[in-house]
């Protein structure tokens, strides 16, 4: 599943998502399947969101390949394709690949310069991703 869009200046999930998507794939990430009421419950202990509101926000995202959609007699349950760590792990690894095609080994310059601290394990890491490489061309 790719991501459309990445906001630069966001943080977090509000990168990918507008904030009520960011929120409501929160609520889904932190239980089971949920219906489109339990989620409308808990997003209302942070601000009264109507019911039909919910419901677009989710079939958007269901749209979009983020949720699947399962019925139950006569309740749709949704929960997300992937965890909350896949789905971190997909999208950066797709954003990394963008960068590379778009910008070449200016990244990796960009990202080595990003480091402010060096970590050792992340430099031996890299080292021996190196070696591998190396090894296999």
């Amino acid at each position: 599943m790719k991501i459309l869009t990445f906001k630069c200046h966001e943080r977090g999930l509000n990168r990918f998502f507008g904030p009520l998507e960011a929120k409501v794939m929160d609520v889904l990430w932190s239980g089971s399947e949920m219906s489109i009421k339990d989620v409308q419950k808990k997003l209302e202990r942070e601000k009264h969101l109507n019911f039909n509101t919910v419901m677009t926000v989710i079939n958007r995202l269901v749209e979009k390949g983020v949720l699947v959609k399962r019925t139950e007699g006569r309740t749709s349950l949704y929960r997300p394709v992937l965890s909350r760590e896949e789905f971190m792990e997909t999208q950066s690894r797709e954003l990394t690949h963008e960068l590379m095609d778009e910008f070449g080994p200016l990244v990796v310059n960009h990202m080595l310069d990003a480091l402010d601290e060096v970590d050792q394990e992340l430099l031996d890491k890299l080292e021996e991703k190196l070696k591998q490489w190396k090894k296999e061309t």
